[in-house]
């Protein structure tokens, strides 16, 4: 069903949406809705994690508090909260709020909803329509040019949501009638914080069960910045407890209800630093299982996958460098894929990068010239450019490229490892043909 056939007590994700006031909502959250539903913010003030876009003046907070008008793309990982933003601004004003998910809906459902909106203003200007499209990027070009003349038209306001960056997955002219805003991963102490309210709120478990600390931070790191995720597995083990007559969900319990083993692996203490070194090191000392091992141990752990992407890139040329220049590539394309995709599937991008690297040959030579020439600059030792290159010259000539004070400096010195054996001898004869003789520009 749409439009005014739509029954809203089924509407998206167990019924939590409400067209008319926050008291409604709360009428149709039933005892038995998970507690990730029941738990949803009910105000901003609620909203946890995504500071950025609460601020005073910003656009989110100008359509929450009734005095926008912009379409919204919401971007980010799981469980940040991209729904529940969908639902405060649908409150802020009752607006009518319509939702749909793309993995279930086509062309037909979108301009029914469209239609319906469309009639709904013209009896009353006043009502209008929010419409949110869930995993948006999902829907085909014919799908999403079917709600340009809506949006541009503000027949609906559209609140769409998506795991993919939409300057990737979203047509262009979509991106230009709308706002696109990013949220955030929530840190481990937004995961605990949420996790505390839902112990004691009423919403949630009002203190029914305590939960041990080193449960706490197992259910923390489990949850990679996933709120849902950590809310999903409370629920499990509370209900757990209950059923075995108990009070309390200790690290046992937890580890029983969502069958993974704890980790030992302090992403905020030594441990988080221990393992990222044996990481790097094993990689720089080409033991490509161990390298896999430490891989394995932070993302079971729940580490964030782009720090382990940002390390692959810095040590794919501080490491290795020249000597296999495509290992460089390959690092950075695990980050995109990581960023791309998200986890559990970036797991493979990174365990290909950490191969590759681990693999390769190794040469410091990058780092070692790039902090060479640092030093002289630092050092003063700059000088003026060489008239002869404030005009562009191409190829290789044989004249002076440095200032006076640096000619004859050998920062890059290749070593003889993979590709940068051939590219030393190129090195020698290329520095033979440019510390030639200068030119003769008179």
């Amino acid at each position: 069903m749409t439009g005014d056939e739509v029954d809203e007590g089924a509407l998206f994700d167990e019924g939590l949406f409400a067209a008319q006031s926050q008291e409604r909502a709360e009428q149709r959250l039933s005892a038995s809705a998970p507690l990730a539903v029941r738990m949803r913010p009910a105000s901003l003030e609620e909203v946890i994690g995504q500071d950025h876009l609460l601020g005073p003046g910003s656009p989110l907070r100008r359509l929450v508090d009734g005095g926008g008008a912009a379409s919204l793309i919401l971007y980010g990982p799981p469980g940040t909260g991209k729904t529940t933003l969908a639902r405060l601004v649908s409150q802020a004003t009752g607006r009518r709020f319509e939702a749909m998910s793309a993995l279930s809906s086509g062309v037909k459902e979108v301009r029914a909803v469209i239609d319906t909106a469309r009639r709904r203003l013209g009896r009353d200007e006043a009502v209008s329509t929010v419409l949110f499209i869930d995993e948006v990027h999902r829907f085909s070009r014919t799908q999403q040019d079917a709600l340009l003349g809506a949006v541009e038209d503000r027949v609906v306001l559209l609140v769409a949501a998506t795991t993919e960056n939409p300057f990737f997955s979203l047509v262009s002219p979509l991106l230009s009638r709308s706002l696109v805003l990013q949220l955030h991963p929530l840190g481990d102490e937004d995961v605990r914080a949420l996790v505390r309210r839902s112990l004691s709120d009423p919403r949630g478990l009002g203190e029914s069960v305590a939960l041990e600390p080193d449960a706490e931070e197992h259910l923390v790191r489990l949850a990679g910045g996933d709120a849902r995720r950590a809310l999903t597995a409370l629920e499990t083990a509370a209900e757990a407890v209950a059923a075995a007559g108990g009070s309390t969900v200790d690290l046992a319990t937890l580890e029983s209800t969502i069958d993974r083993a704890a980790v030992r692996y302090d992403r905020a203490g030594d441990q988080h630093y221990d393992v990222i070194s044996a990481f790097i090191k094993s990689i720089r000392g080409s033991d490509v299982d161990a390298a896999l091992h430490y891989l394995a141990r932070m993302v079971e752990a729940g580490e964030d996958p782009r720090f382990i992407a940002r390390r692959l890139v810095v040590h794919a040329s501080e490491d290795i460098g020249m000597a296999d220049p495509t290992a460089l590539q390959s690092a950075v394309a695990a980050a995109h894929a990581v960023a791309f995709i998200g986890m559990p599937e970036g797991r493979l991008a990174l365990a290909q990068a950490t191969v590759h690297l681990a693999t390769a040959p190794k040469s410091n030579a990058v780092i070692t010239a790039i902090d060479a020439a640092l030093a002289d600059v630092r050092a003063g030792a700059a000088g003026a450019v060489p008239a002869h290159l404030r005009d562009v010259a191409a190829g290789v000539l044989g004249q002076q490229y440095p200032p006076d004070g640096l000619v004859g400096r050998d920062y890059y010195r290749p070593s003889r490892h993979g590709a940068e054996r051939a590219l030393a001898d190129r090195v020698a004869t290329l520095r033979g043909i440019v510390r030639s003789d200068p030119v003769d520009r008179s």
